[in-house]
């Protein structure tokens, strides 16, 4: 399937962008950032040097993935979600001298496979959002994420457990959770979540 890249985005001819992936209206892809395939890069959205990204992401319009983050398969980013990389940020150093590219070490995102972030959400780097989890819209998150959270506010905490589905799971007693859309079963121990066998 055809890479589709609209006119109006700005994809540089050193990223990687992967069949079937589409590059909508305003958005840029910087040099050594690679897109796996199906990919979806909303209006406006900012991919940054040598993001990478994994098949079936998809960054909503205005949403600002700076470097190093790494995304990987079936991660969905929503409407102007930023991902920062930045420990100390600082225009200018100590003496007023502006910053430049070689001055500070870039820190970044990394969601893991099939997380969820919500619209205008921030994840402040370093962190990692695990496999499956939701970080509700608003939400400003400044530590990792466990595999399946629903995690909410500012500082971002959990409230509850997500299955694959994306629907709040429901407990069924000694540490047993089941999706209400698959029925899927979850296990709970040390406040980390696993899937049960089957």
């Amino acid at each position: 399937m055809a890479v589709r890249i609209v006119d109006s985005a700005d994809v540089s001819s050193e990223a990687q962008i992967g069949d079937g992936s589409s590059v909508w209206h305003l958005a840029q892809v910087r040099e050594g950032a690679t897109l796996g395939r199906d990919c979806i890069v909303g209006r406006g959205a900012y991919v940054g040097t040598g993001v990478r990204m994994g098949d079936s992401c998809k960054l909503q319009n205005y949403a600002l993935v700076y470097e190093p983050a790494v995304l990987e398969d079936g991660v969905f980013v929503g409407p102007a979600v930023v991902f920062t990389n930045d420990h100390f940020p600082r225009s200018v150093d100590p003496d007023g001298n502006l910053k430049r590219g070689d001055d500070w070490e870039a820190v970044g995102v990394t969601c893991r496979t099939g997380a969820s972030i919500g619209a205008r959400a921030v994840c402040v780097a370093p962190v990692t959002i695990g496999r499956w989890a939701m970080v509700a819209a608003g939400a400003v998150v400044t530590k990792d994420v466990p595999d399946f959270a629903l995690v909410v506010g500012v500082p971002a905490r959990r409230i509850g457990w997500v299955g694959k589905a994306g629907e709040q799971l429901v407990p069924q007693g000694q540490g047993m959770w089941v999706c209400p859309s698959t029925s899927e079963l979850y296990m709970e121990q040390d406040e980390l979540l696993v899937e049960a066998e089957q």
